[in-house]
């Protein structure tokens, strides 16, 4: 070991100490005595956050389904796949909300009072792109500010949130080159 290292200061916590505490509260699961966020604070959060997730993957979905025209099957296409993706950003929060104690809400009723986006539909392809890249857009915004919430108190769900905003960002830009397409 180089002479600037201590043995002590390896480890912060004392590894004995830590085996003791950890044994005594199993039945936390991965939540730890030392996780610095707001637990609850973060369920409440998350399941903003699948409502928002839950309802683009529906608006998506219809979308896909019902949308028509000269350029209609390709923007279908690419409507089914942000579905698709929005879908399983639904599984990564449900699961991040089971690792922290709670219980992902899926009930319909508490969807759109919990949702950053609306539901909104259109028989028009162009409404659709634009409801479409409105809803990705207040997601982006949204899951920015998530981040820095979540920062150094909870690390995990600040790089889920983070992975989730880069395809948020990335179905912003596809819809916007859609639009361009469309008006063009």
């Amino acid at each position: 070991m180089p002479p600037f290292i201590q043995p002590a200061q390896v480890f912060l916590t004392d590894v004995s100490s830590l085996r003791e505490r950890t044994r005594k509260h199993v039945e936390t699961g991965g939540m730890t005595l030392n996780y610095d966020g707001d637990v609850e604070a973060a369920i409440d959060i998350l399941q903003a956050v699948l409502a928002t997730e839950l309802v683009c993957f529906l608006r998506y979905t219809q979308h896909s389904i019902v949308a028509r025209g000269i350029a209609g099957e390709a923007v279908k296409a690419e409507f089914a796949v942000h579905a698709q993706e929005e879908l399983a950003h639904v599984m990564l929060v449900s699961q991040r909300i089971c690792q922290l104690g709670g219980i992902p809400d899926f009930d319909p009723k508490n969807l759109l009072s919990r949702s950053a986006s609306n539901y909104e539909t259109a028989m028009d392809l162009v409404d659709m792109i634009t409801e479409n890249l409105v809803a990705e857009r207040i997601a982006v915004d949204h899951y920015r500010e998530l981040a820095r919430y979540f920062s150094q108190n909870d690390p995990t769900t600040r790089r889920m949130i983070e992975q989730i905003l880069a395809v948020e960002e990335e179905h912003a830009c596809d819809m916007a080159d859609l639009l361009v397409r469309q008006n063009g």
